[in-house]
């Protein structure tokens, strides 16, 4: 009997991923356009353009991760992996300002000597050190889409580990319903994007016990095969890949299990526009705009970026979907 695998939604055969060889080969910056009010955002009819011709290594001072072994789960999706000269200065990063050029202002984070203590309703409450967490909790790669609220969109290949790991290390009570994640903040180091005003740092985040508790939620070490830069929220970091992207909080400095669900950084600013489970949806637009396309962040003006539907839970229904029913 002849068995036929039938690809999955996300898969691409391996030979369309791209080389990392293109990877350090150009700088984007993006305009910024502000939205009424603290809910600002950058929109996906935006160009990005060079401010410079001198070639960048956003990933300079990151360790070699290039022998972690690709999770065969989660090893293709259905569209190109993201130039990682893009990926890694085109982000949000709000500690460090408002617009999507913070990857320089982001290397004065301190990341080394760093700990995540781990506490609330659990038998085990934990500090870890960057040692811990790499002796403790065995890494891979897994290739995720990443789905800004923004409508734009791109294609990760993050390395790390389960969440649910940390989970059974620390062993929650029964009482243990959400779990909150805090980032570093230091208004010294992190001032934040100035025009704001006053913001409630440090940035927080939240999950449902179940949803972290789900084979896809993963904390990110790595990405693209070396250490997290620090504008991607090194040395550790949130990665929900069928929630919109402002749920992955940056650079963790506690986790806390509660009986109640938390306050988070977004949601509390702008409830009607940032919602607490922010799963990706299609058919919820944003006040502000649609949700029902994206676009593939590539080079050159963003109208000129590959557009795509929306899937809902950003094509990982299959995961997922049981959670919300």
């Amino acid at each position: 009997m002849v068995l036929i695998r039938i690809p999955k939604i996300w898969e691409i055969p391996e030979r369309e991923v791209t080389s990392e060889d293109v990877f350090f080969n150009r700088r984007r910056f993006v305009k910024t356009l502000i939205g009424a009010g603290l809910g600002a955002t950058i929109l996906p009819v935006l160009g990005c353009e060079s401010k410079t011709k001198t070639k960048i290594n956003p990933a300079a001072g990151t360790k070699d991760l290039s022998s972690v072994q690709r999770n065969p789960k989660f090893d293709k999706v259905d569209r190109t992996l993201t130039d990682e000269s893009l990926a890694s200065t085109y982000n949000n990063f709000y500690e460090f300002g408002g617009t999507k050029a913070i990857w320089e202002n982001a290397q004065a984070l301190p990341s080394e000597d760093w700990k995540v203590e781990v506490k609330g309703l659990v038998k085990n409450p934990r500090t870890y050190d960057l040692d811990d967490l790499q002796k403790k909790f065995p890494v891979e790669e897994r290739i995720y889409r990443f789905r800004c609220v923004e409508a734009w969109a791109m294609v990760v290949p993050w390395i790390g580990f389960p969440m649910k790991q940390l989970i059974a290390d620390v062993e929650p009570s029964s009482a243990a319903k959400f779990v909150r994640f805090t980032s570093f903040y230091d208004p010294k180091i992190t001032p934040g994007p100035l025009h704001f005003g006053e913001l409630p740092w440090p940035y927080t985040e939240g999950l449902r016990i179940e949803e972290m508790a789900n084979d896809l939620a993963f904390f990110a070490t790595g990405i693209y095969g070396h250490t997290l830069p620090k504008q991607h929220g090194a040395p550790i970091r949130m990665v929900t890949p069928w929630k919109y992207g402002f749920k992955g909080a940056k650079s963790i400095v506690k986790i806390e299990f509660l009986d109640q669900q938390p306050a988070t950084f977004w949601n509390s600013l702008i409830p009607s526009e940032y919602d607490f489970e922010a799963n990706v949806n299609p058919t919820k637009p944003h006040p502000r705009w649609s949700q029902a396309s994206e676009r593939m962040v590539g080079p050159g003006p963003a109208l000129t970026w590959e557009k795509r539907p929306t899937l809902p839970y950003n094509g990982y229904g299959e995961y997922v979907a049981p959670l919300y029913t």
